[in-house]
């Protein structure tokens, strides 16, 4: 599978696995790949970071993910460096009364409707273990995206920048990746084992591989940018509908997004003018702001669809690749970083041969249905979102129920991503679900024993047979004996690499044997 099979290359070293995208999702991704053992490449056409404004916040379940890599530090200093810039923007702008500017603790939004975290009932049960997160949140991807390659560069990981995936050939025993420098190099190709697109929504990757990619045709233009403007004294901040459209202006200084309804741009590719920008701003907040400078931007749609499979042979695919959808509700990063967490442990093993390749069957089980529902939530925005009268009349009452306890209570848990688990084998409450952040009785959390990206067998009652289960995993499940007085119900749990819990144990139980589930996710013991 080739756009240029006539190309002639040379064959460089082998690799355990090529990642085309040096996005967050390809270095995350990368990542979990070499703390599982496998040696990767990625290679990215773009020389540097894409400074392009993006995603602007991390959602639970991506802000927990790297907390368990040790990351939580670094993100804390990237959401304090963004938070300063939003209180410079909140000196001078303020919000409408049903829009207003998001609080410190931003709650997040459903189709534009602000939701007050003071209205958030915390003591749901959903939003209990998490750990020390919460106030971590508003995270751009830009700097997201440097934090990720310097993480990816300390482990070993390999990134080739300036260098574009033109076509691969796959077969059963692996994937010759061709490959063209952008400098006007001579193209070559090097040999993997596996191949995993992370290159976006027009990913050749995906392309190349014949996977079918239904779903709905856009109806949207929408710009998001950091400009230099003046004239928008009377532009107010936070999320705005009007008659013609949405807004939002802020929490950036500079930032404008609008939305239109007027079908999807005639051209994506070409960068923004100010000229089509200040057009756009005009036309649907009714101010005459003048754009003099645009210093990122980016124009998007919701094109909704979604590959059938995320796997076609030794080729696979993760974030934008996998599923594109509108940004509402900023969901799509992080649907890719639950994709790379979900593949980067399991494909190691498959390539250490510690696992059977069936193993990469539940990574399309578990992640496609996430991926339809989150296509679902963001459809679901761009309904209420017309400025049309049926649509009008429906975000009325939305407002209306985002407006109480349940309502905003309910929209955070599944813009959180909170709810989101899987159907694993097994009766416990845990098992299937992100693991409790445990404050264990030495001081220690459950995630500061998770920073190496292996699996742990948590021994909470101080069991010898239960720790007897794990012999032959070594290198690939740890195990800790500890005591955590905050859960005295529990005598063990199984964490998988990904953070969810494969298998759990109360002190009650009869059955207090992990074997099947040790055998399922990780194979066979050594010896055995």
């Amino acid at each position: 599978m080739s756009a240029d099979a006539n190309t002639e290359t040379n064959h460089e070293t082998n690799y355990d696995v090529v990642v085309s995208g040096a996005g967050p999702v390809g270095l995350l991704l990368a990542a979990e790949l070499t703390l599982g053992g496998a040696r990767v490449l990625v290679v990215e056409r773009l020389a540097d970071v894409d400074e392009t404004i993006k995603a602007g916040g991390l959602n639970s379940t991506t802000t927990v993910a790297l907390y368990r890599r040790g990351l939580l530090p670094a993100l804390t200093g990237i959401h304090e460096e963004a938070m300063s810039r939003f209180k410079e923007f909140t000196r001078t702008h303020g919000g409408s009364d049903n829009n207003p500017v998001p609080p410190p603790k931003f709650a997040g939004h459903f189709s534009g409707i602000m939701l007050r975290a003071d209205l958030l009932d915390e003591s749901d049960p959903a939003f209990a273990g998490l750990g020390p997160v919460d106030r971590v949140g508003l995270v751009p991807q830009a700097p997201l995206e440097r934090l990720l390659g310097r993480y990816a560069g300390e482990l070993g990981v390999e990134v080739r920048r300036q260098v574009e995936l033109t076509g691969f050939d796959a077969d059963e025993e692996g994937v010759t990746v061709r490959l063209v420098p952008t400098d006007g190099s001579a193209p070559y190709a090097v040999r993997a084992g596996w191949l995993v697109g992370c290159d976006g929504g027009r990913s050749l990757v995906r392309k190349l591989t014949g996977i079918e990619f239904p779903g709905t045709a856009p109806e949207i233009t929408g710009y998001q940018a950091i400009a230099d403007m003046t004239g928008t004294e009377p532009l107010r901040g936070g999320w705005n509908t009007t008659d013609v459209g949405t807004y939002a202006f802020g929490p950036l200084p500079g930032r404008i997004l609008t939305v239109e309804f007027d079908g999807p741009p005639t051209d994506r590719q070409s960068p923004v003018t100010a000229e089509e920008l200040q057009a756009s701003v005009r036309r649907v907040t009714g101010v005459d702001v003048t754009v003099h400078k645009v210093h990122s931007s980016t124009r998007f749609t919701d094109n909704c669809r979604q590959a059938n499979t995320y796997r076609a042979g030794r080729v696979l695919l993760a974030g934008d690749a996998a599923h594109v959808h509108s940004p509402f509700g900023g969901q799509g990063l992080n649907l890719g970083v639950g994709d790379a967490m979900n593949l980067g442990w399991k494909l190691a093993l498959v390539v250490r041969g510690q696992a059977p390749v069936e193993l990469l069957d539940t990574y399309t089980a578990e992640r496609h249905p996430i991926g339809a529902w989150v296509l679902d939530w963001t459809r679901a925005q761009i309904a209420v979102m017309r400025p049309e009268p049926h649509s009008r009349a429906l975000r009325s009452v939305v407002t209306d129920l985002a407006g109480t306890v349940d309502g905003t209570t309910y929209l955070v848990k599944r813009i959180s991503g909170v709810w989101q688990h899987y159907d694993l084998p097994g009766d416990h409450p845990l098992t299937g679900r992100s693991a409790p952040d445990l404050e264990l009785a030495d001081g220690t959390r459950l995630a500061d024993h998770l920073h190496n990206g292996r699996a742990l067998l948590l021994d909470l009652a101080d069991d010898p047979k239960l720790r007897a289960r794990a012999d032959g995993y070594e290198g690939v499940v740890d195990v800790l004996t500890a005591s955590c007085h905050g859960r005295p119900e529990l005598a063990a749990v199984l964490v998988r690499p990904d953070g969810i819990t494969a298998w759990a144990a109360d002190t009650d139980s009869a059955e207090n044997d992990p074997t099947d589930a040790l055998r399922l996710w990780f194979g066979a013991p050594a010896g055995a």
